[in-house]
């Protein structure tokens, strides 16, 4: 049984897909709403004598990385959140560490422990950070772009709703796509660099405590049923 207000549910398939399942398990009124389109990228991969570890800030990157992904199997893996991890480790790699907060702690936490050459499989499409020194190497493999909102976006955000935003991107978007509207919407963040980039005079914004499903779907509940109360 789904009870208030409507989730809007924006990231690409199958991460998209898999989060609306999620959600209407826990009785929210989930609505596949993907404003990106993911696809594979043609990528050589390096040598991998010449790293000590794979940064994975994204699941898509291992999903989309194709055969070449097999030459990097021998490098642990530290991936940015449990759905990363998951993916990495389905995909046949062994994964390190799971950070359960952003890719910068993530980083932050390699080098910490002495990790100064890094191979970051990535999208096209990526947030800068701090290397701390460290040498870190971006490999895109993939690309994430924007497509049409779906039939009833309009219809949608003209009235309360709820919103998921996965990346910082996402929420430039979804902010950019709403204009006024975003005054009767809430927003769910997944990390408070995704907070930043939707911008302000929303009627509500959540931050998810972890970088994943289950930390952004419990903040989602608890607004859905507040706005429907």
């Amino acid at each position: 049984m789904t009870a208030g207000l409507p989730l809007l549910v924006t990231r690409p398939d199958p991460g998209g897909a898999a989060t609306v399942e999620r959600a209407r398990a826990l009785g929210l009124d989930a609505r596949p709403m993907p404003l990106f389109e993911a696809h594979a990228l043609a990528w050589t991969a390096p040598d991998v004598a010449d790293f000590d570890a794979m940064l994975v800030t994204s699941a898509q990157a291992v999903r989309l990385a194709g055969p070449e992904l097999a030459r990097l199997a021998t490098l642990p893996v530290h991936a940015v959140g449990a759905a990363t991890a998951q993916a990495a480790e389905a995909a046949g790699l062994s994964v390190a560490a799971a950070g359960d907060s952003d890719a910068q702690h993530l980083l932050d936490a390699m080098v910490s422990e002495g990790i100064t050459r890094i191979l970051w499989l990535c999208g096209r499409d990526r947030s800068a950070f701090d290397a701390r020194g460290a040498a870190l190497v971006p490999v895109p493999c993939y690309a994430v772009d924007p497509v049409p909102p779906p039939p009833g976006w309009d219809a949608l955000l003209a009235a309360p709703a709820v919103l998921l935003a996965h990346s910082a991107r996402g929420a430039a978007r979804i902010a950019n796509l709403a204009g006024a509207a975003h005054k009767h919407l809430k927003l769910v963040a997944i990390s408070a660099k995704a907070a930043a980039a939707a911008g302000s005079g929303w009627a509500e914004i959540a931050v998810a405590g972890r970088p994943d499903d289950a930390a952004m779907l419990a903040e989602a509940h608890a607004l859905c049923h507040k706005g429907g109360k």
